[in-house]
């Protein structure tokens, strides 16, 4: 299997081996998950869970939707939140597509 939960358990032997960038990931991971910011934490938990499904992490999917749980995000709420980013993902699929369509014409000519 390619992935494992237990690979989350890593991150600290791994960051041994990078400690200034580990330092510095784990303080701007911080800045991300505070409880103060003008964005409330389930929103910012909802925007993980997008970005993961984009990006197909599944440690992120794993971490965020388990904290997005925490933070009172409701079953209906993430399922919405996969389906309006399926479709924004998709709107970037076409907007790549008209780019190709005068990229085709541009070497037409």
């Amino acid at each position: 299997m390619y992935t494992d939960p237990d690979d989350l358990k890593r991150a600290r032997s791994v960051g041994a081996n990078a400690p200034v960038e580990f330092a510095a990931w784990r303080a701007f991971q911080d800045a991300v998950d505070r409880e103060d910011g003008a964005v409330p934490r389930r929103y910012r938990e909802l925007i993980s869970v997008a970005v993961a499904l984009v990006t197909q992490c599944a440690y992120c999917l794993d971490v965020h939707t388990a904290a997005a749980r925490r933070h009172g995000v409701t079953a209906e709420e993430l399922a919405e939140t996969a389906f309006v980013t399926a479709a924004v993902r998709a709107g970037g699929t076409l907007a790549h597509a008209l780019m190709a369509d005068r990229l085709y014409e541009e070497h037409g000519h």
